[in-house]
């Protein structure tokens, strides 16, 4: 493991050391684009992982709760939808699942969240997004 992600999650409560811990292996067990960085991220350090240089998901514990951002969920309403329902002791936002227990966050699920994520490439979405919305502009001065 990573120095820095090691220091980040011995950093945290004795109680959340140990599903910190966990979901940080299920990802980069099941997601192998990304790399970990821990980094600020809205005004809090976080680990951070990046596939080609964005940020993917992040992981962090915060003085109420911990939290797992999941930015392919945010443009997947049959995936957020999905894991709202499997994950529903979790507290849902857009693109993160905050929880404050181990209990709320089985890793089974969170298993099958990242390998349903995995794929998905943001970057070439993004790209994508770009393009078309170049291609708008051109048509609408046309």
């Amino acid at each position: 493991m990573d120095p820095k992600v090691r220091q980040y999650i011995s950093t945290q409560a004795p109680d959340r050391q140990s599903i910190i811990a966990d979901i940080h292996s299920i990802i980069l067990e099941r997601d192998k684009t990304v790399v970990p960085v821990v980094e600020p991220m809205m005004g809090k350090e976080m680990i951070v992982y990046k596939a080609k240089g964005m940020m993917k998901y992040a992981l962090s514990g915060v003085k109420n709760y911990m939290s797992l951002h999941v930015l392919p969920i945010y443009g997947s309403k049959p995936l957020h939808e999905k894991y709202q329902r499997l994950l529903d002791q979790a507290d849902f936002q857009k693109g993160c699942i905050n929880f404050d227990s181990a209990a709320k966050m089985p890793l089974d699920i969170v298993r099958d969240l990242i390998s349903d994520t995995a794929g998905i490439d943001l970057v070439k979405i993004r790209e994508e997004y770009l393009k078309d919305k170049k291609a708008k502009a051109k048509a609408k001065k046309a």
